[in-house]
């Protein structure tokens, strides 16, 4: 068995739990420890649980409440030792922090997890792949340009968070100024729903059976926009597409294989 659920996908809180019978991960924690501890309330958890946190890079919104947690529950943090340098002087004291580097391999019980470089405005950003026997899920979020690794590494899993951040068009003509829309697209910036769309068909395969579109701007895109956009894309498959809610736990889900 494995499961996941979204604690929250938005610019205001990141937070991914991964989890089976034994063991229990936390991607990301852009949360306050109050706001964390009420979200896993509602699916009948603590944070006293989490065997390990790992972090992906050092932006406000995947790591605001990272030192509280630390310190409140000594759970062991992994990260790069570029991305622990480059984090904000706010999170203050980490305990039991752990480093590796792009592209290690860490195991946690039977869970194993990969990272992989990304292309994203921090320090050294990786995003993570996680195997349970014959189960695989990816997480694709956070980056503006989808390399021959991503694809490398995305193809022939499972199930697949990935972001669909912006449409073009509606970034086009939104609220941004013309410096933030151009981060946004750039190669350091975000996946728009056609990159999505454009990945989804190069690493489509049958085993695939569950996509949850994440981190979705409330200024520049909309759900149902980006799952058409992905359900094109995999037209024919027996697969479940759906949009995580922002800032709100989503329900669980099974990964299947």
């Amino acid at each position: 068995m494995l499961r996941f659920v979204l604690l929250g996908s938005s610019s205001s809180g990141n937070a991914l739990l991964i989890f089976n019978e034994t063991t229990h991960i936390l991607i990301d924690n852009g949360f306050s420890y109050k706001r964390l501890a009420l979200a896993m309330e509602q699916i009948g958890m603590s944070p006293d649980i989490l065997d390990a946190v790992l972090i992906t890079h050092e932006h406000t919104d995947h790591v605001r409440g990272l030192g509280v947690l630390s310190r409140r529950t000594e759970v062991p943090v992994f990260m790069t030792e570029l991305c622990a340098e480059a984090l904000p002087d706010y999170i203050g004291e980490i305990k039991n922090q752990v480093y590796f580097e792009s592209g290690d391999t860490l195991h946690f019980n039977n869970l194993a997890v990969t990272s992989y470089a990304v292309s994203h405005d921090a320090a050294d950003p990786v995003n993570y792949v996680v195997k349970c026997n014959n189960l695989s899920l990816g997480l694709a979020t956070d980056f503006g340009h989808c390399s021959q690794l991503s694809k490398a590494r995305l193809r022939g899993l499972n199930a697949l968070i990935i972001e669909s951040n912006y449409c073009p068009e509606l970034l086009r003509q939104g609220p941004y100024p013309p410096k933030v829309q151009q981060r946004i697209r750039s190669r350091t910036g975000h996946l728009s729903n056609l990159d999505v769309q454009m990945l989804l068909e190069h690493i489509r395969h049958e085993s695939l059976h569950l996509v949850i579109l994440a981190h979705i701007s409330r200024d520049n895109n909309n759900p149902e926009l980006a799952c058409t956009l992905a359900r094109e894309a995999l037209k024919g498959m027996e697969v479940h597409i759906e949009a995580a809610p922002s800032d709100r736990v989503s329900p669980i889900y099974e990964v299947k294989p």
